[in-house]
């Protein structure tokens, strides 16, 4: 006989934050050099179509009135009716429009200006002053364009206009949301200028005693005639202070780019650590002649990593287990709308459970949320894909995969590489073409492609047809191979495939709703008449497993270099068993409001060395 109790929830929870001043000091620095203006103020918006409104004159003045970023679909209503159905949580998708207007002083006549999408979802238009600026159809890359020919300075009116498409559902396995949901930034650089992620920082020897580290900076030229520059970097310690200091010059051609190769040693460096998250900042100015043209900085950390097909994981010499959580990137009640403390709060709370790692699943995340990992010490597995040529969803991302895959994945590898949080590059989830050679060709590409840009982490995809993919030589192509509720084969593929890296990507899959039990607590509980799901780690999906028995095939296995659990929070959509009305999943061991449920306090027991004490009915 199942019975269920209830008890009200009291929650005691100690957040752990490492902090991090941000660097000041006497760095060469110019302040009309380079501009960023947060862009994500006063712009006018209308859900819905409206023919015309790329157009200047266009009347928009019924409009509403908000600031970015914005998630249309979070408004409402949830209705069983809406196209994006059980998967997006059954709230609203379609049409939208976005227009600012803005004036530019003079000063600006002779610079470059371009305007920068964090992130748009999904299939955005873009126009300045009536001129068509391009087409992005993903919702979770990031991308820009170069404003400069079409704007007008003084006294005389911009009129940015952004057309968002999100009306085919559905077409994405969990809550995508709809809009400008990510910010929007307006640059304004000289016409010799650090190209867009033009930098890239690694650190090629790193020993106790110093740090070989090295800078590659992409310097653009976009006048007509040839300039000689002088790139002038300076590495930055947490407390401010300037301790190397390194210049090259080159002739740059007219119209052409240049990409500065410079190496320095850091005496005795801090390494950065899920324990001690040191962040350095690389500061870069750009010279032409005496004047200082352009500025730019890069946060990066200095740390080694690898993995190991016997014993794992390893961190600046030490063998650790990644403690790793999945997570989608909504923000619960505030929908797909980024808000950074939100996000803070996120990492914070993961921290606190003893977490020392996050799956961006399935998408590029926010760089906020990268941000914050680096800030807090949590190790990264940036993830692009969902699908590739074979969908998942009628209206997926396979409609664009042959088209815009390698510019999407070089969108996410250039922005992300310089975050030291990062140790894997994921290039698919599950992904349909894994026992096909056909999905072994485009791996292959995929794999050239993050090579190309970054040598520095391992590529890997979370895989869920094993057998196959052993078979047809697919797993072979990932320099790590995570395993997606597979653990029967941890055992026989270490055995088979004896240099095989290996990890738990996706793991447990486990249900709770928070302050609700089920008995016998030793049975399983899947499926209940109120659609509620029990917190004594007795409910889970036919293809997962208790968290407790995930951990365990995990920890007992020194070649699994670690586990990412489904989920640290709880998302909008797929709630798993449960049809309408239920609209959000009982994977998360938070809720969606940040509260944790029991089987955070199991994993707070096991990933940390700190006494807890939990108790439950």
């Amino acid at each position: 006989m199942i019975k269920k109790i209830i008890v009200p929830a009291i929650v005691f929870l100690s957040l752990l934050a490492v902090g991090f001043h941000g660097a000041k000091g006497n760095v060469l620095n110019s302040n009309k050099a380079r501009i960023v203006e947060n862009f994500d103020w006063n712009w006018r918006f209308l859900k819905g179509n409206a023919i015309g409104a790329e157009k200047v004159h266009f009347d928009d003045s019924g409009w509403r009135s908000l600031n970015l970023p914005h998630d249309w679909g979070i408004e409402g209503p949830f209705s069983k009716e809406n196209p994006t159905g059980r998967g997006e949580g059954y709230l609203p998708a379609g049409t939208g429009w976005y227009r600012k207007h803005f004036k530019l002083p003079e000063e600006y006549h002779n610079k470059i200006i371009w305007i920068e999408f964090d992130g748009v979802y999904m299939k955005s238009d873009v126009w300045i002053n009536g001129k068509h600026l391009g087409f992005h159809p993903y919702g979770y890359t990031s991308f820009f364009y170069d404003m400069t020919p079409h704007l007008k300075y003084g006294d005389e009116e911009n009129v940015l206009a952004v057309r968002v498409d999100n009306s085919k559902q559905p077409n994405c396995r969990w809550y995508s949301g709809s809009g400008i949901y990510r910010h929007v930034r307006l640059v304004i650089t000289d016409k010799v200028h650090v190209a867009h992620w033009g930098t890239f920082v690694t650190t090629p020897k790193v020993s106790k005693k110093s740090a070989l580290i090295q800078i590659k900076t992409k310097v653009e030229n976009e006048n007509p005639e040839r300039k000689k520059c002088e790139v002038i970097s300076q590495i930055i310690n947490s407390r401010g202070k300037i301790i190397k200091s390194i210049k090259s010059k080159h002739k740059i051609g007219g119209q052409g780019e240049y990409e500065f190769t410079q190496k320095t040693k850091v005496k005795h460096p801090n390494f950065w650590s899920p324990h001690t998250p040191y962040l350095y900042k690389l500061h870069t100015a750009v010279k032409v002649g005496k004047k200082i043209v352009d500025n730019y900085e890069t946060t990066f950390g200095i740390r080694t990593f690898h993995f190991d097909a016997d014993k794992g994981f390893f961190l600046n010499g030490k063998n650790i287990k990644i403690k790793g959580t999945c997570n989608h990137h909504d923000l619960g009640p505030l929908g797909a709308a980024i808000n950074d403390r939100a996000i803070e709060r996120q990492v914070e709370i993961l921290k606190s459970m003893g977490s020392n790692a996050i799956r961006t699943s399935h998408n590029p995340p926010a760089p906020e949320l990268l941000d914050a990992c680096d800030k807090y010490g949590l190790l990264v597995m940036d993830e692009a894909f969902d699908e590739w040529e074979v969908g998942k969803r009628k209206y997926g991302y396979h409609i664009y995969f042959k088209d815009w895959s390698i510019k999407d994945l070089k969108s996410m590898i250039l922005r992300d590489r310089n975050h030291p949080s990062i140790i894997l590059s994921s290039v698919g989830n599950e992904i349909r073409e894994e026992g096909s050679p056909e999905g072994a060709k485009i791996l292959k590409k995929l794999v050239q492609t993050v090579h190309s840009l970054d040598k520095t982490r391992p590529v890997t995809e979370a895989c869920n047809k094993m057998p196959k993919g052993n078979r047809n030589g697919f797993a072979d192509l990932l320099d790590v191979v995570g395993y997606n509720y597979r653990q029967k084969m941890y055992d026989i593929d270490h055995k088979q495939y004896p240099k095989r890296k290996m990890f738990a990507s996706e793991t447990a899959s486990a249900l709770e709703t928070r302050g609700i039990y089920y008995t016998p607590a030793d049975s399983l509980v899947y499926r209940t008449p109120d659609k509620y799901c029990s917190s004594y780690d007795n409910s889970w999906v036919p293809w997962g497993e208790s968290a407790e028995n995930a951990w365990r095939a995990v920890v007992k296995r020194p070649f699994i270099a670690g586990e990412f659990i489904w989920t640290g929070f709880d998302y909008i959509g797929e709630p798993t068993p449960y049809p309408w009305p239920a609209k959000s999943s009982y994977f998360g061991v938070i809720d969606l409001c940040g509260f944790p449920k029991d089987g955070y306090y199991f994993y707070q027991s096991q990933w940390t060395k700190k006494p807890m004490l939990h108790i439950l009915p």
